[in-house]
């Protein structure tokens, strides 16, 4: 299966990128790579750079992914464009707190990057790229410029744009032309640093921070305006998948891990009380 290729940096990247051709300039947002496909059985299979998951150890910050992805993929559509649906790998960032505090609500939990042929044995053009996951219902991430004369291109003096996503500058861009070949240029502020503030108090206090009734209100109206019964297992479930999506430098990250038994068990209670006290 196909794994997610780095992206190098422009100083890095193959001289031809910007010798002919023309260039797409999306935005690079500060996430996680992702990748899935749809087998022959109708399940999706998710991984990251380099692994596959099985559905039960989707890692806790891609949770949120997945079941935006389930939920949202046109199953239908895709079969019908293609004959064999498992010769297809979909690419694209898992939008979960790292450097940036994206406007949350607003932000799909998947942005598409790029689509692999394991018929044509390349990856597809960002043009068709663009059209294949409108069209199969989730959004691809957005380009700032479209078809730009790469010798045309200065990285040097390029101005990176405002995000898409949140009230700031992105990130940075990605740019990428239709042989494959891409680099990507940072934002003078998102250098790779690793400066997030550790979770500071018991999982049961943290729970009790994140938790809020806001929070239970918002995600319970979801539940009710897409014919969901609010019960306290669909409560737990998503509102532990956007904690752990909006808190994951602080509380989920590898070596930074909370006790997650405490902190589902403290939200299950909270959610016991907010659906008895809602009835």
């Amino acid at each position: 299966m196909k794994t997610f290729p780095p992206i190098p940096r422009v100083e890095d990247a193959p001289p031809e990128l910007f010798e002919s051709g023309h260039l797409w300039i999306r935005e690079l947002v500060d996430g996680a790579s992702v990748r899935f496909w749809l087998q022959e059985s109708g399940l999706i299979q998710f991984g990251d750079r380099n692994r596959a998951y099985d559905s039960d150890e989707i890692p806790i910050p891609y949770r949120h992914t997945a079941r935006h992805v389930r939920e949202s993929l046109d199953r239908s559509a895709f079969r019908t464009a293609v004959d064999d649906v498992e010769s297809i790998v979909f690419f694209g960032v898992a939008t979960h707190k790292r450097a940036i505090d994206y406007d949350w609500e607003r932000t799909p939990s998947f942005l598409g990057v790029d689509v692999w042929s394991a018929v044509d044995e390349r990856f597809l053009p960002p043009d068709a790229v663009e059209q294949i996951y409108r069209r199969l219902g989730l959004a691809p991430v957005n380009a700032f410029e479209k078809e730009v004369r790469a010798v045309d291109f200065d990285p040097g003096s390029y101005e990176i744009p405002r995000s898409n996503w949140y009230d700031g500058p992105a990130k940075g861009v990605v740019l990428r032309n239709k042989t494959g070949n891409r680099a990507a240029l940072l934002h003078p502020d998102f250098e790779e640093t690793d400066d997030a503030t550790l979770a500071d108090a018991p999982a049961e206090e943290l729970t009790r921070r994140y938790a809020t009734d806001r929070r239970f209100e918002r995600i319970a109206a979801e539940l009710e305006r897409g014919g969901e019964p609010v019960t306290v297992d669909a409560l737990c479930d998503r509102v532990f998948e956007e904690i752990a999506r909006e808190e994951h430098e602080r509380l989920f990250r590898d070596d930074r891990d909370i006790d997650v038994r405490a902190f589902r068990s403290e939200l299950a209670s909270l959610a016991q009380r907010f659906v008895a006290e809602r009835a």
